[in-house]
């Protein structure tokens, strides 16, 4: 199909519109975005106090979880040594008055599952308490860089 001259003008100056319209459109979005962008707040020094507030608060943060953490280790500790205890008495219930090998096993057993809990939970509060040193030297740094 052969567009006659009247369609060529109306077609030619729709994409001549069409440019035009795009062309503004761009010129708009580019212009806004300059106004967006607030300068003035990137250089300053408030933002130095809220790093520190945002630092202070993520330190008193790590150490709410850490004394909940140990709570909990604590709290498996107890546990597991309760159970040893049972399991000896159990035990000792079930042989009666006779002191006997199995007898003896089972005391064995739960005061070496007793030194284990101990073991076991000191070290995991030792690893505790160097990650929260870490994460707080890190805040800290942190801190320090934004200070200076």
């Amino acid at each position: 199909m052969q567009l006659n001259s009247f369609t060529k003008q109306i077609s030619t100056a729709g994409r001549w519109m069409a440019k035009a319209l795009m062309g503004f459109l761009a010129v708009a979005l580019l212009w806004q975005g300059a106004f967006l962008a607030n300068l003035s707040a990137v250089a300053a020094p408030t933002n130095t106090l809220i790093a520190a507030d945002l630092g202070t608060e993520a330190q008193s943060k790590v150490g709410k979880d850490t004394g909940r953490a140990k709570n909990f280790i604590q709290d498996t500790k107890e546990t597991v040594e309760k159970a040893a205890r049972d399991n000896a008495s159990k035990v000792d219930d079930a042989t009666g008055d006779d002191s006997n090998f199995i007898e003896r096993r089972a005391r064995r057993d739960a005061s070496r599952i007793h030194e284990r809990a101990e073991e076991d939970a000191n070290r995991t509060e030792k690893a505790v308490d160097n990650t929260r040193n870490a994460v707080e030297g890190a805040i800290d740094s942190i801190k320090d860089a934004f200070s200076n």
